[in-house]
């Protein structure tokens, strides 16, 4: 019989594997959307870039409650209501722009608690030595939902109409919900189904307890440390690349090689299976160097700098890419190798700060998620401007080599709060 904190990292898995899924239908959908009304590539990063308005409010907030309440209330909360809020999208995209940029920001809001509770969750139900599997585990379930989202959404569309895919996710967000309220308690102490020996082994293995009190960390003594920089920027430059590729792939097959729709999803959705699985790889590799006595900080070191220097050389790669085989191979040696970030900045938060890791991660994610609106955006208005992605994928590769450099410099694997 499987171990409780497996069923729990599978449940958090199939979510945020969802979570991902409702994201990418729109860059899917966007493509027929913005041939029907007329849409400028400029106009078409606004739209993309809107669900980002709303998710980078609610990640301090969300951040915050996560460390008061626990991850799985917030987490439960969060899914109801971005569910909802794509069963509304394909009814604002037919209304008005107007309507459906404003589902898209309601759709982030509650999108922006995903990543401090799936952290919370983790780091109470798994122990330190095996909180990078969890997280790689979790984290490919995320990446499977792009492959999803890229895959089904344009089948969904050829035979329902675009409404299609929004109501399948939907209702599979509310299956989710209710199998999550009757299977997982906030804490495996709260348990009824966990043995003594696996609460005593999870227990044995935290070097801190992860329960707060809720007082927020005095922010000048929070931002006088180079560690939350180090942090604050990797998520930056995590989210600047990762969105500009979430949300312009389609599109980029599709213009640059002039491939069909439903190719153009299949081309995408390669790369972020493999994702999938490299980001267990870094999971497991993480956890067994830990295991063999490596210190953290080395680890974290060395995990983030291969989820920058990977997809930075990849994306310069890209601009010399002749066919749309080339470019998948690779768009997926650039995101494989982005999912070390999995085991470096992302788990990070919880080294150098346990009482308050989901306060750091929303104040990082809000900041991250600046970056991925200037990004998305920007990408829009370099190719209308240019004609070509040439210049803003050497914009980001150079970003990338930067913030590996800022990142040996500063980052720490000991706590610091």
């Amino acid at each position: 019989m499987a171990a409780e904190r497996f069923k729990v990292v599978a449940l958090v898995a199939a979510v945020m594997c969802l979570c991902s899924a409702d994201r990418v239908v729109m860059s899917v959908v966007v493509v027929p959307l913005a041939a029907k009304n007329g849409w400028t590539t400029s106009f078409l990063g606004i739209v993309q870039s809107s669900f980002l308005w709303g998710y980078m409010c609610s990640s301090v907030i969300g951040g915050a409650l996560v460390d008061k309440h626990g991850g799985r209330k917030v987490l439960a909360i969060g899914a109801a209501l971005w569910s909802l809020a794509t069963l509304l999208t394909p009814w604002a995209a037919i209304h008005s722009t107007t309507g459906l940029l404003a589902v898209r920001v309601f759709f982030g809001l509650a999108e922006g608690v995903a990543l401090p509770s799936m952290n919370n969750i983790l780091s109470r139900w798994f122990p330190t030595n095996e909180r990078a599997t969890a997280v790689g585990i979790s984290m490919g379930g995320f990446q499977l939902g792009n492959v999803l989202g890229l895959v089904v959404t344009p089948l969904a569309i050829s035979s329902v109409g675009i409404s299609g895919p929004f109501i399948l996710f939907t209702f599979l967000g509310f299956l989710w919900l209710v199998t999550w309220a009757y299977r997982v308690p906030n804490d495996p102490q709260e348990s009824t189904c966990i043995s003594k020996s696996e609460l005593k082994l999870i227990q044995a293995g935290k070097s801190d307890p992860c329960q707060s009190k809720g007082k927020l960390p005095p922010l000048t003594l929070l931002f006088s440390k180079m560690p939350t920089w180090a942090i604050i920027f990797a998520n930056i430059t995590n989210n600047w690349g990762y969105f500009v590729l979430l949300s312009w792939m389609p599109v980029y097959f599709n213009t640059v090689f002039g491939v069909k729709l439903k190719e153009a999803a299949w081309f995408s959705a390669v790369p972020w299976g493999t994702m999938a699985i490299s980001g267990y790889i870094a999971g497991a590799m993480s956890d067994y160097l830990i295991k063999s006595g490596y210190s953290i900080t080395s680890i974290r070191k060395i995990t983030q700098s291969i989820g920058f220097v990977g997809p930075g050389t990849a994306l310069l790669g890209l601009n010399y890419a002749t066919s749309p085989a080339v470019a998948a191979v690779f768009m997926t040696m650039g995101l494989s190798l982005s999912s070390f970030s999995q085991a470096g900045f992302l788990l990070n938060m919880h080294d150098i700060a346990p009482q308050y890791a989901g306060f750091l991660q929303g104040i990082s994610n809000s900041a991250g998620t600046v970056a991925a609106i200037v990004s998305t955006i920007a990408t829009g208005m370099f190719v209308q401007w240019l004609g070509s992605f040439q210049a803003f994928l050497t914009l980001t590769a150079c970003l990338y080599f930067a913030a590996t450099i800022f990142w040996n410099l500063y980052a720490t694997g000991e706590r610091v709060f």
